[in-house]
């Protein structure tokens, strides 16, 4: 399980994952948010499998 951390931040929602560096993204919507933290996990997560 991972934490992500999600905040308002005018115009934007930001957001990131505390567990993982570098997993961060920003979005006009909230929605659009929580999918792209969760792309960019996946995707982070993918990259520490393949190098180690």
């Amino acid at each position: 399980m991972f934490t992500a951390i999600i905040k308002k931040s005018d115009p934007w929602w930001i957001g990131w994952v505390e567990e993982i560096p570098g997993v961060n993204c920003q979005e006009k919507t909230k929605e659009e948010l929580i999918i792209s933290l969760k792309s960019a996990l996946k995707e982070a997560l993918e990259i520490y499998r393949i190098n180690f």
